[in-house]
């Protein structure tokens, strides 16, 4: 069992950045690919980012080039650094771990999920 905790939303104004961090509990953290999910209001939770075992990334058209995934193994924690924010990245932000790494664009391939965090970009 992988518990998922994430922290760092927040409210931002149009241009600005967040980071969030996702610790996770377990001694098998390596292992996951983990990923952020969003979802905003009246949307249905979408893909943001994702990365592998060994740091390969995947992300999304609507944030490649403006948000960063990475991880820190010795520290259990998977982090999303977001950069020229825009209202429409206004979302629940969720952490997500999977121990296959089929499609990992997919919420199917995730196991684990944390509550969310709120992230609020105003114009």
């Amino acid at each position: 069992q992988v518990q998922l905790v994430e922290s760092g939303g927040g409210l931002v104004q149009a241009g600005g950045s967040l980071r969030l961090s996702c610790a996770a509990s377990g001694p098998t953290f390596s292992r996951y690919i983990m990923a952020w999910f969003r979802q905003g209001p009246g949307k249905e939770r979408e893909f943001v980012a994702a990365i592998s075992w060994n740091s390969y990334t995947y992300y999304a058209d609507s944030v490649k080039g403006r948000f960063t995934i990475s991880r820190d193994n010795a520290k259990n924690t998977v982090y999303l650094q977001m950069n020229s924010l825009k209202p429409e990245d206004t979302a629940v932000y969720y952490c997500a771990a999977g121990s296959v790494n089929i499609r990992p664009s997919r919420t199917d391939n995730y196991l684990y999920w944390g509550q969310g965090t709120q992230v609020t970009v105003s114009s």
